[in-house]
Formats: structure tokens, sequence, C-alpha cells
């Protein structure tokens, strides 16, 4: 095992220990048992239906797990919400088939800081007030542990990392608690005021989907315009590369393969964020591979394992003429793809069809340009001889250079499907493991 993840187990370990030292010192509290599976439904629930929004090298995750918790420290602290805090969790961290020691360290990071939340809560007496500064603690102990396993896991400095991610996860816990905090508030003293909070719940919940969806679509379109930019000429090959890249940056890091449909013949294509590492001629067996023949009979993009490793396939174009087929992978163990990046595969893939569509005539105009450019300007001296009432023999002479151009245009349509694709650069650095975070933060 690397020593970053044994370092991540052994922080764990520690903190399953702190927590339970904390939990034996405050007591159970005034609840009932049947509580404990009641918050751990809902913990889970919230953490099953979480919403990722990247920024930079960042992946944020927003989750209603705080609302849950603060509702339950305004009904009783105790030792009770630390058990169904960590059962919660470890049932939604189970259900998405993460990593061991990544299962291990998020239940121990989120049963420290509730440890402490119900602790403060409690020696406060409880109520509202309480329960506000019970969620604080949370907020500053979970931030500091998930800074400290970025920290540990990525070689970067601990401190930027909890000052560049406080302001964004103090504002969004604040959001997720109050919602919380009126809650428990309604069940001691209106539980039908309850179905009041469906909607705001719903609005906030949505506004976190949206918004990640937005954030992504942002990075994808900007990152199909520098591609555009560095290709002066637009061609299969090229725009192939950089659906490529746009797809390894969008699906965080991933590693991606596209199997175009070129004219003579299939060419496949593989590489990651850095750009694309691999172009080869392949033959028509690369049809009976299982993911190909898997992406093409699914109606839409899909989701799966494969050898340990997430991965997420579709197919560019029609099915029944199809352009490309396209499959993006994590490492083994990685966090897998969820609805929200199947979501913004769907994006990519409206993008990467109109990307890939306007490639071939211009696949053409690479050869046929001087010609263009010719016949443009007799044109243009054309206009001239004609408004300035030129010599006849000049006219003459001018359409003799235009018939030359098209003559020239044609010969360099018909011999544009002859010319090679351009070579790929393969001396590009590897590019580094990603590493493991809670909060799952691409290195």
């Amino acid at each position: 095992m690397p020593r970053a993840a044994q370092a991540v187990r052994l922080l764990a370990g520690l903190g399953l220990l702190f927590a339970l030292s904390v939990s034996l010192a405050t007591g159970w509290g005034s609840l009932p048992f049947w509580y404990v599976p009641l918050l751990a439904l809902a913990v889970a629930a919230s953490q099953l239906a979480a919403v990722h929004l990247q920024r930079g090298g960042h992946r944020w995750t927003f989750s209603l797990t705080e609302s849950a918790l603060a509702a339950a420290l305004v009904l009783g602290p105790g030792a009770w919400t630390v058990l169904a805090v960590g059962a919660g969790v470890a049932l939604a961290q189970t259900v998405r088939h993460q990593p061991r020691h990544k299962r291990e360290y998020d239940v121990a990071q989120l049963v420290v800081a509730t440890a402490l939340a119900q602790a403060l809560a409690g020696s406060l007496d409880g109520g509202l007030l309480a329960a506000g500064a019970g969620m604080a603690v949370f907020w500053l102990v979970n931030d500091v542990l998930v800074a400290l396993a970025v920290s540990l896991t990525s070689s970067r400095p601990f401190h930027s990392l909890v000052v560049s991610g406080a302001p964004r996860s103090a504002l969004r816990t604040a959001g997720s608690c109050s919602i919380g905090l009126l809650a428990g508030y309604l069940v001691l003293e209106a539980p039908v005021g309850l179905f009041g909070l469906l909607v705001p719940l719903a609005l906030l919940w949505s506004s976190y989907g949206q918004q990640s969806s937005r954030s992504a679509e942002v990075r994808l379109f900007a990152e199909l315009a520098r591609g555009q930019e560095r290709e002066s000429e637009r061609s299969f090959d090229s725009s192939a590369q950089v659906v490529v890249t746009a797809a390894a940056r969008l699906l965080g890091g991933a590693d991606v393969e596209l199997v175009l449909l070129a004219a003579d013949g299939p060419v496949c294509y593989a590489g990651d964020e850095t750009g694309v590492l691999e172009r080869r001629r392949v033959g028509s067996a690369i049809f009976d591979e299982p993911w190909v023949m898997k992406a093409l009979g699914e109606r839409g993009p899909s989701l799966g394992r494969e050898a340990s490793r997430p991965y997420v396939s579709a197919v560019l174009g029609r099915s029944v003429s199809p352009r490309a087929v396209l499959r993006a992978r994590r490492t083994a163990g990685a966090t897998a793809f969820d609805r929200n990046e199947l979501r913004l595969t769907e994006v990519l893939i409206a993008q990467a069809e109109s990307w890939l569509s306007v490639a071939e005539p211009a696949d053409r105009s690479q050869d046929a340009a001087p010609a263009l450019m010719l016949l443009s300007e007799s044109a243009r001296r054309l206009a001239h001889l004609a408004e300035s009432t030129g010599a006849v023999g000049d006219i003459v002479d001018e359409l003799h250079l235009v018939e030359q151009a098209v003559a020239c245009l044609l010969g360099a349509t018909a011999l544009s499907g002859t010319r090679p694709p351009p070579a790929v650069a393969r001396a590009v650095p590897p590019r580094p493991q990603a590493g493991w975070t809670s909060t799952g933060v691409l290195s």
C-alpha cells in the first residue's frame, strides 16, 4: 500500500479512537435509540444525493448532511448522533463502492467532527444557539481534516488548502445548517410546518446541481475553444485530439480512449488531461472489444466498472451511423462516476459530435487554401476592372487566371482524401498518479 494511504488509514484509526473517547465522556443523550436509524438513513440519503462542483483543480462535494445533523442537535445532543452519522456515511460509501481507505477516512472524519459538535452543544444545554455553535465546530473540524487528507495525498501545503477552501465551505455549511436548525425547531414547536421546508430543500439541492452543470459546461466550452485556437486547420485528427483532452479534463482527470470511424478505417486515440499520448490504426477487430460492443448497444452514455476501474462510455453520432466510440476510465479503486458526470458526458457528446462533423470540409480546405486565395484576389481585380472600364485584354487575362485557379481547386479537392493525417507528438511528460482525497480533489 502507498505510504500516503497508510498515513490516511492511521489518521482515520486515531480519529475513531478520539471520537469514541469523547462520546463516552458526553454520554448517550436523552433521545431513544430509534432516532439512530432515522438519522443514519437521512445522512446516507444526503451523501448519495451529493452534488460535485469543480473549481480549478479541486472537486468539492456538497450534501445536506449538515442539515440532518443540525436538526438532530436541536432535538437533543448526545453520543447517539455520533453513532448515527458514522453508520449513515459508512452505508453511503459502501453503496458507492468507494475504496476502503477512503471509506474509512470519510467515516472517521465526520465522526470526529460530529463528536466535538455534539459535545459543545451538550455543554451549552442544547437549544438553537447551542446547536448552531456545535455546527460551527463541525465545519471547522471537518474542513481541517479534509485539508489534512489532501495534503498527505498530494504533497500540497496544508495551510494553503485550509485558507483556499474555508470561505466556500463555510458559506455552504451555513446555508445547509440554517435549514436543519429550522427543521429541528419545527419538530419541537410546529411539526406540520416541516412540509414547508420541502420546497427550500429541493431548491437548495437543485441550485447545487445547476451550479455544478454550468461550471462543467463552461470548462468544456473553454477547453474546446483552446483547442480551436491551437489548431489552425480543423481536421478529423486534430478535432479528435481536442475531444480526448476535453473529455479527460471534464471528467476529473480520467484516461480516455476514442475510436474514430474514419473513411479509411478506424483510428484509436488514447490520452489524458495532458493531451493525446497515443494514436494508432486499428482493424475491424476493435468492434469485438467488450467495451465497444457495450457502448454501441446502449441508447446513451453508460456507467460501470471494469477490473475495479470505474468507466463511462458513449457513442458519438446516431446509432445507425456512429462517428466514434468514447470511453473514460479512472484508476483502479477510484471514485465511481455518478449521475452528475453522466449528464456532463451527454453535454460533451453533443459538443463533440458538432466538433467532428465540421472537420471534414476543413480537411479539404487545407490543400485548397492557395487556390481559394487566388480566386478571391481575381474576383477583387475583376470588380475593379469593371468599375474603371478597364481594357478588354486585361479582363481576358484575369479570366485566364480564374480558370487556372479553378483547375487548381478541383485538383486539390480530388487529392485531399489521400493526404495522410498529421503525426501526433509523443514526447508528452507522463501524468502523475492522481492522489486520493476525501473530497475527490484532483492532483
